[in-house]
């Protein structure tokens, strides 16, 4: 039985967050994978890679997988009611609801996260609990039938995971050693806790704005409620 992988695409998606997990479904056995916008005219991502829906929000079916990357084009999906309710109807039939890095917040207003462990890149981490969710700082975190994966690049160990509970270890491990997916970064920098200070405040202020906008799109769960 085929197994259908709906993937947002959305104006400034960070792409790896996107074509990491592609690359891992789209290497499985009796799978497909859709992009899925609005439209399906080309976006360009958030570092200038032009993608291309498969699909619009119409003609979408009822995904098994439904997945939301991050990237700074979440910021205007916060506010996306037309986006938010694709999203809540998908996550109604999917057997899985996932995202990769600040896809995670799309899920927390949309509603899925709320009162689930879930991950996100570590300049968010805090801004989960503004959905009542449990932030858990690890590459891949299950709640359920809710899978978030961490920053970046983590969303290939994410796909790995999918592929091995969906179609065995045996699928997984075999897409893995044909991508060569055997990570010996050159820096051991890929976390806050791992890096200089200097580099730390350096990272920080490159994504400021970005980070500035979502703490004014995100009232907490409680400020929700009171409005």
């Amino acid at each position: 039985m085929s197994f259908r992988f709906g993937i947002l695409c959305f104006p400034g998606v960070q792409q790896l967050d996107l074509t990491g997990p592609y690359e891992v479904f789209a290497s499985a056995r009796d799978a497909q994978v859709d992009l899925v916008w609005k439209t399906t005219d080309p976006v360009r991502s958030s570092t200038g890679l032009w993608l291309t829906p498969d699909v619009d929000f119409t003609d979408a079916p009822n995904f098994d997988l439904i997945c939301v990357p991050g990237g700074g084009g979440v910021n205007p999906l916060l506010t996306d009611e037309e986006t938010l309710d694709f999203v809540r109807a998908q996550a109604k039939t999917a057997r899985f609801v996932t995202s990769v890095c600040t896809g995670s917040l799309v899920l927390g207003k949309a509603g899925p996260i709320r009162g689930k462990r879930a991950a996100t890149h570590w300049n968010a981490m805090d801004l989960l609990e503004r959905f009542e969710a449990i932030p858990v700082a690890e590459r891949v975190v299950r709640d359920g039938n809710l899978i978030t994966a961490g920053g970046v690049t983590s969303g290939i160990d994410f796909g790995l995971s999918v592929i091995a509970e969906l179609m065995g270890q045996d699928e997984a491990e075999t897409i893995q050693l044909s991508l060569e997916y055997a990570p010996a970064p050159p820096f051991n920098a890929g976390l806050p806790e791992r890096v200089r200070p200097e580099i730390l405040a350096a990272a920080r202020r490159r994504m400021e704005r970005s980070r500035q906008e979502r703490e004014a799109l995100l009232p907490s769960v409680r400020q929700e409620r009171e409005l």
